[in-house]
């Protein structure tokens, strides 16, 4: 049987362990590495599908969290899936929730079995086994769907990272046993907090299982990021050529070019849609908040040398307006933006792998970027 997803690289950087790769899925190919736009809720905030494939994206991630507390896994599956259901043709990948649960603090409690947690929506009591979260990623339908995993805090200290990725392997093996969806992929996330041996042992368990692709996961969760840079340099090579890299939580414009440097594949992150929200920006210079009193007689647009919808028709001025006014095209005007720009971006460290002058690119980004 053929298998859902398969990856291929087709050029590796000669100086870096940067590559461009195919990604095939059952709803078309993506050329990686990739950004992908999270939609949590199956949607990318603000903006329409076509609006999110126009702006350069091919692959969206959503939350099984969130769609499972609403509205529900059985009515997605109802409405044909999760595809069907938010009218998105291309790829999806659903992140199993992990995350989401673990960030709740107070409102959940560990156990061998899974995960006991109250719903940040009503206070109602739920319980996610690796089983439970199999069930409805299933019923979601994406392409691709992550393994249930303990994703560790920082700092914790060596005995918690231990014991949290030999969970996560017992339950990365329940999630195995469990997920028979023919036409989707299962990844497995590689964890270990910042020790590299803990990293090592959590590869090699993972591998061990014959996942098509890997997340990395418990990193960009408050370290700072020479070390996160650290544990990619290590963990990586680790991992098996055929198989694609995913760097899950991360989408800064810095840690994109570093991260595809160290060899990662893939990407995801709420940044550039939250940021929006509040005003804030991305431009060639760093970031700037079109909120700020300067910008209120600022009749240039973001970026100007952004060919994007937004800067090829607004200013600053005018979106400052519509962000103080609270009109809703404010936010929608800023997302596009931000969305394009990191989209754009990734676009032009694939050109540069193809032309061998990724390390260049990097000098002549970071020449002008300054992150703030």
């Amino acid at each position: 049987m053929k298998a859902p997803v398969t990856f291929e690289t087709l050029k590796q950087d000669t100086r870096t362990r940067a590559r461009l790769g195919l990604l095939h899925t059952p709803h078309g190919k993506v050329e990686t590495p990739i950004f992908m736009p999270v939609g949590t809720q199956a949607t990318v905030k603000t903006m329409t599908p076509d609006e999110v494939w126009k702006v350069g994206a091919r692959l969206v991630l959503s939350n099984t969290y969130h769609l499972y507390l609403r509205p529900g896994h059985e009515l997605v599956q109802e409405a044909g899936g999760l595809h069907n259901f938010m009218n998105w043709h291309g790829p999806i990948l659903t992140d199993s929730g992990g995350f989401q649960v673990f960030s709740l603090g107070d409102l959940r409690k560990i156990n061998e079995d899974g995960v006991e947690f109250r719903s940040h929506i009503d206070g109602s009591k739920h319980f996610f086994t690796p089983e439970k979260v199999m069930e409805i990623e299933m019923a979601l339908g994406a392409d691709i769907a992550m393994a249930f995993d303990e994703c560790a805090p920082y700092p914790c200290d060596y005995e918690y990272a231990k014991k949290s990725l030999e969970l996560t392997t017992r339950w990365a093996e329940r999630c195995k046993k469990a997920h028979h969806r023919e036409d989707q992929a299962l990844f497995g996330i590689i964890q270990g907090s910042v020790y590299k041996e803990l990293r090592e042992q959590s590869a090699k368990e993972l591998i061990e299982l014959d996942f098509p692709g890997y997340g990395i996961g418990g990193l960009s969760v408050g370290e700072p990021k020479p070390l996160m840079y650290e544990m990619l340099e290590y963990t990586i090579p680790l991992i098996p050529d055929d198989k694609p890299r995913y760097l899950m939580g991360v989408g800064s414009p810095d840690c994109l070019i570093e991260g595809v440097i160290r060899g990662v594949d893939m990407f995801d992150c709420v940044l550039p849609t939250r940021t929006a929200r509040t005003g804030t920006v991305f431009t060639q210079y760093g970031r700037l908040n079109v909120r700020n009193a300067k910008y209120a007689r600022d009749f240039r647009p973001i970026d100007e040398d952004c060919e994007c919808y937004v800067c090829r028709n607004y200013t600053r001025a005018y979106i400052r307006h519509l962000l103080k006014a609270g009109e809703v095209l404010g936010i929608r005007l800023t997302t596009w933006h931000n969305l394009y720009f990191i989209l754009r971006l990734m676009e032009r460290i694939k050109e540069a792998i193809r032309n061998d002058r990724l390390l260049e690119f990097r000098n002549e980004f970071f020449d002008k970027y300054q992150d703030k």
